[in-house]
């Protein structure tokens, strides 16, 4: 990868990164009391790279031993990415108003 791709890589990675840490914040202090949103952030946060090292990195370094290339490791990733995509999009499908309020009123 040339030092421009790269360059462009480290600039949307940081920009993804920026995104989805405001949105997990916004979404823990919408269900939990306020003095539980830093460690619920640590924790989503432990979470997600643990899940990312055993689910990302080592069928990358397989896929690359077996290839000779990340090409595929790459693809596979963004398959992932367009599946996860589409499951957000059913979220909440099916819920009436009535369900939402209910959600909304219980108690954290």
């Amino acid at each position: 990868m040339s030092f421009y791709g790269l360059s462009l890589f480290s600039v949307f990675y940081g920009l993804d990164w920026i995104a989805s840490r405001a949105a997990d914040r916004a979404a823990d202090l919408a269900h939990r009391r306020h003095e539980k949103t830093g460690i619920m952030v640590a924790w989503i946060t432990v979470i997600h790279q643990m899940g990312g090292a055993a689910a990302g990195v080592r069928p990358a370094g397989v896929l690359r031993i077996s290839f000779g290339t990340y090409l595929e490791a790459f693809v596979l990733s963004g398959l992932m990415c367009i599946g996860a995509a589409l499951m957000v999009l059913f979220i909440g499908v099916g819920r009436t108003g009535s369900d939402n309020i209910a959600a909304e009123a219980a108690p954290a």
